[in-house]
């Protein structure tokens, strides 16, 4: 494993993509990239309060980055060695060299970063896609998972709500590429207002500087040629794990999962039903429920102190490690 520091501009990907702008790397935060054997992922990381804080790792959603972990990071950095991996494709991490966006490609390459890393078993959070993948990693390797928290986890359900539906329709050949050329006039700042009432309970909870930022990392993506094959590519993946049965099916290996567990929900999520909740804190065999009325499909970003308090919660049961 080779580890290279970056210092606010992205050096990763440079042979997969042309030059864009740089991403953004919050005060206290720092950036840098792991080179794999036909992956490299960059990972966001913060100062953890003392020495000897055992690791953390965050997973984000479809169409997200590991900034959507910055809010809940230093909230949590007394009790944990906090760091994000931007997925392959997403964020300042390059397309894998398999071109395989599928739940267990992105579950392997997180399950790969873990090993290389040998910091031992990690607390695990996962939001949305990242949820499914971080399910899938702590059923297949339970010994890199000390505990487990998921808000809004992606896992299947029968009856997809409707504003989830054109999500699912990008994994449909050709649809992404379709959709980019009906939306080519569309500003950065349209698509993220979007983006924001799609998956926040509450969009005016955005402050003015959180949604300036959110514009300028849309149109960093914006140039990025694989943007759309890499959410189009994952939208399949998830729609790919969802028709899945037998012990490879998600909520099979949910059943699977050692770790002790929190659930986290949001009743105003638009993506991931909130009557999931329940049936999910039935399967996790160790699980903890919070729900949250007035949130969306991003409670980590939306009510971040909750979401942190809830964790400090499910450490003390575990015995405070």
């Amino acid at each position: 494993m080779s580890s290279t520091e970056l210092p606010g501009a992205p050096a990763v990907a440079a042979a997969a993509a042309p030059t864009v702008g740089a991403v953004r790397v919050a005060e206290g935060e720092r950036l840098r990239s792991v080179a794999l054997p036909g992956l490299t992922l960059a990972i966001r990381s913060r100062p953890a309060g003392r020495e000897g804080l055992p690791p953390a790792l965050f997973v984000h959603g479809l169409g997200g980055s590991s900034q959507n972990w910055s809010a809940l990071m230093p909230l949590l950095a007394d009790v944990v060695a906090p760091g994000a991996v931007d997925l392959p494709g997403f964020g300042d991490s390059p397309p894998p060299d398999d071109g395989n966006y599928s739940v267990t490609g992105h579950a392997r390459a997180v399950i790969r970063l873990l090993d290389a890393g040998g910091r031992g078993p990690v607390h695990l959070f996962g939001n949305s896609l990242g949820g499914a993948v971080a399910t899938r990693v702590a059923a297949v390797r339970p010994d890199l998972v000390r505990t487990l928290t998921l808000v809004s986890p992606a896992l299947p359900e029968w009856r997809v709500q409707r504003p989830a539906v054109p999500t699912g329709l990008l994994a449909v050949p050709g649809v992404a590429s379709l959709f980019a050329r009906l939306t080519k006039d569309w500003t950065a700042e349209q698509r993220t207002r979007g983006v924001m009432a799609l998956c926040y309970g509450d969009p005016a909870r955005v402050s003015d500087e959180g949604f300036r930022n959110a514009v300028a990392e849309m149109e960093r993506r914006l140039e990025l040629p694989y943007f759309w094959d890499a959410m189009a590519r994952s939208a399949r993946g998830i729609v790919d794990a969802y028709t899945l049965g037998g012990q490879h099916g998600l909520w099979r290996q949910a059943e699977r999962v050692l770790a002790p567990t929190q659930l986290v929900y949001g009743g105003r999520d638009q993506l991931v039903s909130y009557r999931m909740a329940r049936r999910a804190s039935a399967a996790f065999r160790d699980a903890r429920l919070l729900t949250l009325p007035d949130a969306g499909h991003v409670a980590m970003m939306e009510y971040p102190e909750t979401v942190a308090q809830a964790f400090r919660e499910l450490l003390d049961d575990c015995g405070g490690s």
